[in-house]
C-alpha cells in the first residue's frame, strides 16, 4: 500500500510541475476549438448588434407614428366634442331625451347580468 501511495504522490508532483506553455503547444485541438469559439462569439456579437440597431430604429419609428396618430385623434375628438356641444345647446329637449334613453338602455343591460 505504501508503494501505491508513493507512486500516486510522485505522479501528482510531476503533473503540477508541467509548464503551461508546453501544455498549450501539446493541445492543437483545444487551440482550434478555442479559435472557433472566438469566431462564433464575434459573429454572434455582430448579429446581436445589428438586431439591436433594427429594434431601436423600429421603436423610434413606432413612437413617431404613435405620436402622429395621437395628435390626429386629439384633433378629431376636439372637433366632434365641439359639434356635440353645439347640437346640445341648439336642441336641449332632444339632448335630454337621448340622455334618458341611453340611461334606460344601460340600466337594462346591467340588470340582465
Amino acid at each position: 500500500m505504501t508503494t501505491a501511495t508513493t507512486k500516486s504522490n510522485s505522479t501528482a508532483t510531476s503533473n503540477s510541475n508541467v509548464d503551461p506553455k508546453a501544455a498549450q503547444v501539446e493541445a492543437p485541438f483545444t487551440d482550434k476549438a478555442t479559435e472557433a469559439a472566438h469566431h462564433a462569439v464575434d459573429a454572434l456579437s455582430t448579429r446581436a448588434a445589428s438586431a439591436e440597431h433594427s429594434v431601436r430604429q423600429g421603436a423610434s419609428s413606432s413612437a413617431k407614428t404613435l405620436s402622429e396618430k395621437q395628435a390626429v385623434a386629439r384633433a378629431k375628438f376636439n372637433e366632434y366634442s365641439g359639434k356635440t356641444r353645439q347640437l346640445a345647446s341648439e336642441n336641449p329637449l332632444a339632448t335630454a331625451g337621448i340622455a334618458f334613453a341611453a340611461g334606460m338602455l344601460v340600466t337594462a343591460l346591467i340588470r340582465r347580468k
